[in-house]
């Protein structure tokens, strides 16, 4: 264990051993965790192209070793849920003023600093709109698929409520939660009238946040008014 962290008094050290405690790790792995998750912030925040190379890394040396997460690939892949998907004609589409003010709305609404409109491919998500981020070019506006949290919420079909991913049995081993990019999540699922999740609204942080019933109910509504637009539009385009 690890017990002589500099500057750390027995207090802080006794505190330590605790919070590692309550995600399930040792107090080695805790700090192990703690501090790539700083060096990964930090190259980031600096644009440093080692970025990637340190993720590789930190993921075959076992520091950030993923568990395995649900596997939700037969939603994510079923056939009606693409052709809904692919219907709409939004991937890879341009920003619109009309999600980017739900995605404000939702932002303000939940005082939350970053919400997406987010659409889930087989391979990659795609977000048609943000609010917090500055996403320009055809690679900042999507992610691999294994870097979305987004996929569980339309797997499932229903909310994810996610107050603090480091401490979830199951997202903390999640390499947007490992990489820091976010701690407190709350996706709503965007739905077509046959019950296919395309896509999410959604907003997140980088602290922990207790999302209440409000919030919820706040996200769901902007939600329908999203897959109301996204539907409405999509069958437009098909006839």
């Amino acid at each position: 264990m690890t017990s002589n962290v500099p500057g750390f008094d027995e207090w802080l050290t006794r505190l330590l051993a605790e919070c590692a405690l309550h995600v399930g790790e040792d107090v080695d792995t805790y700090v192990a965790h703690a501090v790539a998750s700083r060096m990964v912030a930090d190259l980031r925040h600096a644009k440093n192209p080692a970025l990637g190379e340190l993720m590789t890394h930190l993921s075959e040396s076992g520091v950030f070793a993923v568990s395995a997460m649900p596997d939700v690939s037969a939603a994510i892949t079923n056939p009606e849920r693409l052709r809904s998907l692919y219907a709409t004609g939004l991937l890879d589409s341009p920003q619109e003023a009309v999600y980017d003010r739900i995605t404000r709305a939702a932002a303000d609404a939940l005082d939350a600093p970053y919400a997406l409109v987010s659409l889930v491919d087989v391979d990659r998500q795609f977000f048609k709109s943000s609010a917090g981020l500055d996403l320009k070019t055809p690679e900042e506006r999507q992610t691999p698929l294994n870097k979305s949290v987004c996929q569980y919420a339309v797997a499932n079909g229903e909310p994810l409520i996610l107050e603090d991913a480091r401490a979830d049995p199951v997202f903390k081993n999640h390499p947007a939660v490992l990489d820091g990019t976010l701690v407190a999540y709350l996706g709503i699922p965007l739905m077509d009238h046959a019950g296919n999740g395309i896509g999410t609204l959604c907003v997140y942080d980088t602290k922990p946040r207790l999302w209440g019933t409000g919030h919820v109910q706040v996200l769901t509504d902007l939600a329908a008014l999203a897959a109301e637009r996204i539907f409405s539009a999509g069958a437009s385009r098909k006839r």
